[in-house]
């Protein structure tokens, strides 16, 4: 059901902690939340339709977009122009929340064409895993091809539920990969599962790098892991000028979290209880103090609701006026944006619902920052979505 803004977030039970590592005892009430930004107006103009379940943006340096579509489809945006990219997605399992998910393009493109999506795969009928791919995307874009399997072995539930699956390059190169626990207990508090973690591993090679915080592991899977103990990142992002990696996160019914990545961090989300649960139990904290006191701490959740947040990203660029700064973050059921301004340390300090997206473009899942300093944001509806651009009204 849908309901303006005000309403809407009115009903939030609003958390905002300390960042990294705080105790349960230091959640405190919540900042000012209003419909009002920061500035006058934001300026929403649609670049391309036709979409389905557009995933992910990813920018080419001639000016260019490739999108991806949860079908198995590609898109590339030229102005205002899509055409379908040819490459061969019959063994991407497309079911749920699964297909052709989330992508980055390669930082060395200009000479290598090379991109990254992240894909369930499925060998006859059977899904078996959910890998990063690597792509070459032809001179005249008109086609792509297979380069190598970058990582296998994320694990995968054939409903396609809890998929992830959002990459992203940190401030020093390395990829970032947020993924989901697919909805089996023991994945997110197994170091050695690469389900329910951000990973952190090398762009080119899909392995580990050194100074991971369980390099030292003899398992290769728990040498990739970053941060544990989570549900379905579906949003990550690296904050400009500071290094510093936020997820957006879905909780169950409640509790969907904005957080701030510790590497080595806990961040508490245990379906399992210990090991002593084999169903699927949702009953349990997002962030379990109680029997992980050392959890992260979640800088902002939906509390008693959830609007399904999904991709993250920050707004640069001083044409932002006081926004600049602002980490974006969509939501699926919510259908709307939220803006968060944060202090040096990542503390949420204010939330603010921009009212141009009030419930006005459906389901949003992709928010991403483009060399132009736009912000470029995906409908997921499954029919006719969009990609939108997003601007600061002129004053």
């Amino acid at each position: 059901m849908r309901t303006s803004a005000v309403v809407a977030f009115a009903s939030l039970s609003l958390l905002v902690t300390a960042c990294s590592g705080a105790s349960s005892e230091t959640v405190q009430s919540a900042p000012p939340v209003t419909s009002k930004p920061a500035v006058s107006k934001l300026k929403v103009e649609q670049v391309t339709a036709g979409l389905e379940h557009g995933w992910d943006v990813g920018f080419l340096p001639d000016g260019k977009f490739l999108v991806t579509q949860r079908p198995g489809k590609l898109a590339l945006i030229d102005g205002g122009a899509k055409r379908d990219v040819a490459a061969d997605f019959s063994d991407v399992h497309v079911r749920g929340e699964g297909g052709l998910m989330g992508m980055v393009v390669s930082k060395d493109f200009a000479t290598s064409r090379e991109f990254i999506t992240c894909q369930t795969h499925k060998e006859g009928d059977k899904a078996v895993d959910i890998r990063l791919v690597t792509w070459r995307l032809s001179e005249d874009g008109a086609n792509a091809t297979k380069v190598k399997d970058l990582l296998t072995g994320l694990p995968v539930n054939p409903s396609g539920r809890h998929s992830g699956c959002r990459p992203a390059f940190g401030a020093d190169g390395a990829l970032l990969v947020g993924t989901g626990d697919t909805a089996r207990p023991q994945h997110p508090q197994d170091r050695t599962s690469l389900g329910g973690k951000v990973l952190r591993v090398d762009a080119k090679t899909g392995n580990a790098l050194p100074d991971n915080p369980f390099a030292k592991s003899a398992n290769p899977n728990e040498q990739r892991v970053f941060t544990y103990g989570h549900r379905n990142v579906q949003g990550v992002t690296v904050r400009p000028g500071t290094g510093q990696v936020f997820t957006a996160e879905h909780g169950p019914t409640i509790d969907d979290e904005v957080n701030l990545e510790t590497s080595g961090g806990n961040y508490g989300w245990d379906p399992s209880k210990g090991g002593t649960e084999t169903s699927y139990d949702e009953s349990v904290p997002m962030t379990d103090k109680q029997r992980f006191p050392d959890a992260v701490s979640p800088l902002w959740t939906t509390g008693e609701i959830t609007e399904a947040i999904c991709g993250a990203e920050f707004l640069t660029g001083s044409h932002w006026g006081a926004l600049e700064g602002s980490l974006a973050v969509t939501a699926l059921k919510g259908q709307k944006l939220l803006l968060f301004r944060l202090d040096d340390a990542g503390k949420v300090t204010e939330v603010t619902l921009p009212p141009e997206f009030d419930d006005k473009f459906g389901r949003l899942r992709a928010v991403r920052s483009g060399p132009d300093g736009a912000l470029y944001i995906t409908t997921s509806e499954g029919q006719d979505d969009k990609l939108l651009k997003v601007t600061p009204e002129a004053q």
